[in-house]
């Protein structure tokens, strides 16, 4: 009998020494978060006046937003331009998508002086701030994912609602609502992952846009006239290596085989872009001939060349190359570069490069603030965990057919 991928529960037991770590780690977080709550933002964190952002902007807010693009770089390849072999990884860069824009939201949340008024921007407009139009852009990015994944959900309860007890009497109903919502994505997904990926790509050079505002706050290596082109480049660049890197280690974690072939595919993206984001980085350094900086010895220098080197043209040269894309530890590498890169790209702009006007002092993170960062990757990654063992999301060899979906975000490869 033929064996195919489906993507079907994963059936391993959740607890392990990893999962455990984590497990602390997210209930460390968990605790300083709650004090933040208690006793005001100042008791945990380094914030003040002259530094109104820290790691919780830097990190979990503008670095999660590049980290999370596997959604819609995979839904743009799959259903846009309609590159059928990599059905496989929409399901798993979609919860990872979901997941990440959630703790980006949460992130935000946290760092609100007033977190109360977070609200605010559905109703109290301001059409000439770019920081409105990241804010309601991101809101709704969230919603249109959640949307994305009710096909998943419909798919792993239709025909399976068993309430027991009282509750039994909704069995039925709940039956009839999650048929007429696999009903209606059926016809309404596409429109979905279109939105999803223009609102994408409109909050991602956004970002870019809030830091070349910024002026003479920003350190001239870092600031730019078209530093919203290289924010979006940059996304586009480390889509396909979390995709990648995500791969392989729920492969290592489930005990599955590796998808190499896919992902060898896959790499063949991310080498031009990387060039292409390479070029535009140097070309705009030469054009405002800001490679004066790099003479000056200080953390600004040492930190772009850092992120250049090791973040870009390392992985370029790595990804170019079939040895590379044909084996999984080297591709990992590779993956964990770029999304290094790319990391150290958001950090960079947010803390090193971010000069306030009438700083007394140099900017630390609190042990709170690395805490709470920590506790939210650390929870980010048991969510994770425990989805793909409820849901149908990672694909694997099964012997039988047993009904074919109706779209391809349903999961079937063939």
């Amino acid at each position: 009998m033929e064996a195919f991928l489906k993507a079907t529960q994963i059936k391993t037991r959740f607890f392990t020494p990893g999962v455990v770590v984590l497990t602390l780690l997210m209930i460390n977080g968990l605790v300083f978060a709650a004090l933040r709550f208690i006793f005001g933002i100042g008791s945990i964190t380094n914030l003040n006046n002259q530094y109104p952002w820290g790691i919780w902007i830097g990190i979990d807010v503008a670095a999660g937003v590049a980290l999370a693009a596997g959604g819609f770089t995979t839904a743009a390849l799959v259903h846009i331009f309609h590159k059928e072999e990599f059905h496989d990884i929409v399901r798993p860069a979609l919860l990872t998508a979901m997941l990440g824009y959630t703790f980006v939201g949460l992130g935000v949340f946290f760092d609100l002086g007033r977190y109360y008024f977070i609200y605010h921007p559905l109703y109290m407009w301001n059409g000439n701030s770019v920081l409105f139009e990241v804010g309601i852009c991101v809101m709704a990015y969230i919603s249109v994912l959640y949307i994305e994944f009710l096909p998943i959900i419909t798919e792993r309860f239709i025909g399976k609602v068993h309430l027991k007890g009282f509750l039994k009497i909704f069995n039925k109903a709940t039956d009839s609502l999650l048929r007429l919502l696999d009903r209606i994505m059926d016809k309404a997904i596409f429109f979905f992952l279109i939105l999803g990926v223009v609102l994408s790509c409109l909050h991602q050079s956004s970002i870019g846009t809030l830091m070349m505002i910024a002026g003479d706050k920003i350190h001239p290596l870092w600031q730019s006239p078209i530093a919203p082109l290289m924010y979006l480049i940059s996304a586009f660049s480390v889509g396909f290596p979390m995709v990648i890197m995500e791969s392989l280690i729920s492969s290592r974690s489930f005990g599955l085989k590796p998808e190499i072939n896919v992902l060898a595919k896959l790499g063949r993206f991310v080498g031009p872009m990387l060039f292409i984001y390479l070029a535009f980085k140097l070309g705009d350094m030469a054009i405002r001939e800001t490679y004066v900086y790099l003479n000056e010895l200080n953390v600004a220098s040492v930190m772009w060349v850092i992120e250049v080197l090791i973040g870009i043209i390392l992985p370029l040269r790595l990804f170019l190359w079939d040895k590379v894309l044909k084996s999984p530890f080297w591709i990992f590498v590779a993956s964990n570069l770029v999304i290094f890169g790319v990391f150290i790209n958001r950090f960079n702009n947010f803390i090193v490069a971010y000069t306030p006007l009438y700083a007394k002092e140099s900017y630390w993170p609190s042990i709170g603030e690395i805490s709470v960062t920590l506790g939210f990757i650390s929870l980010e990654i048991l969510l994770y965990r425990l989805i793909v063992m409820i849901f149908p999301v990672v694909s694997q060899p099964v012997q039988k057919i047993t009904k074919k979906t109706r779209f391809a975000l349903k999961g079937v490869i063939k």
